[in-house]
C-alpha cells in the first residue's frame, strides 16, 4: 500500500507512531522545510514533481534496506506538488535500540532519497521566476 508521497500536509505524530516501539530507545524525526531564500534569491514556495510508482518502490527499498544495514525503523514521507515556505516537504522518522543507529539511519535515508527517488524539485522565486533544482549532497 503506497503511503510515501502526499499532496497533504504531512502528520508527524502518524508518521512517529508507525516507527514507536517498546524497543526503540531512540527516535530520530528530521523534517526538511522549504525556506525563504536561496543563492540570494527570495523564495515564495517550491513544486515537487516525482515518477509515483518507481518513487514508491524506491522509497519502500531505501526503508528495507536501511532497517537490514542499520537494524533501524525507518519511515519516510515526500510531498508533492505546490508546497509553501515554512512548511515540510519531506519527513524521515527513524526508530532504533540506540542512537548511533537511528541517527545513521534518518541521515542515510536522506542522502539515499536525495539521490534515488525520482522526485523533481522546481523552485518558485518571489519575483515570478522558476528553476529546476539538482540533487545537493549532504557531506560538505
Amino acid at each position: 500500500m503506497p503511503h510515501h508521497l502526499t499532496e497533504a500536509p504531512i502528520d508527524t505524530a502518524a508518521l512517529l507512531a508507525k516507527v514507536q516501539s517498546p524497543g526503540a530507545g531512540a527516535v530520530v524525526l528530521f523534517l526538511g522545510n522549504v525556506r525563504d531564500s536561496h543563492a540570494g534569491r527570495a523564495v515564495r514556495g517550491i513544486h515537487y514533481s516525482g515518477y509515483r510508482s518507481m518513487a514508491e518502490r524506491s522509497l519502500l527499498e531505501i526503508e528495507r534496506a536501511l532497517a537490514r544495514e542499520h537494524g533501524a525503523l525507518v519511515r519516510i514521507v515526500h510531498r508533492l506538488g505546490d508546497i509553501a515556505v515554512g512548511e515540510s516537504s519531506v519527513a524521515i522518522a527513524t526508530a532504533a535500540p540506540h542512537r548511533a543507529a537511528a541517527y545513521a539511519a534518518n541521515r542515510s535515508a536522506l542522502e539515499r532519497l536525495k539521490s534515488e527517488v525520482p522526485v523533481w524539485k522546481r523552485e518558485l522565486y518571489a519575483d515570478g521566476g522558476e528553476a529546476w533544482r539538482e540533487e545537493e549532497s549532504l557531506v560538505p
